[in-house]
């Protein structure tokens, strides 16, 4: 379902699970468009592996895009105010993930909503969470 207004918004409910394109094609995107040269750890598994890494890592800050990506498509007409992240282990590159959410606070008044987000690897293991305040309309 999508949101609209903090008044469809339901306390514990989980937001619509995504898997994200974490494919090396993908990252080495996000990093042109950010301008970063010379990119090793991030799009080459080798170089991440001599930097003792297990291959390339999707850069943190994409994984907090990701993170918000998953807030837009859930609440298109939300502000994010604050995402604040938690970085547990790498989220690898040409590894499925998995993004959820769940509502955990309601403020009707305000229109924020606080919702905590999980990024998880294959193994179901966590790799970021963190928790997002948004703003909806009233």
């Amino acid at each position: 379902m999508t949101v609209r207004k903090v008044q469809d918004v339901e306390f514990g409910v989980e937001l619509p699970a995504f898997e994200p394109d974490t494919s090396l094609d993908n990252v080495i995107r996000f990093t042109d468009a950010a301008g970063w040269g010379g990119r090793g750890r991030f799009t080459d598994h080798e170089a991440a592996r001599k930097e003792g890494l297990p291959g390339a890592i999707v850069p943190g800050i994409m994984s907090q895009g990701l993170l918000a990506a998953m807030i837009h498509r859930w609440a298109p007409e939300c502000k994010i105010d604050h995402i604040d992240t938690i970085f547990r282990a790498p989220v690898l590159v040409d590894h499925p993930h998995k993004i959820t959410g769940v509502v955990t606070d309601i403020d009707e008044e305000s229109g924020k909503v606080e919702v905590d987000i999980t990024v998880s690897n294959e193994a179901g293991e966590t790799r970021v969470f963190g928790t997002s305040t948004v703003i909806l309309p009233k």
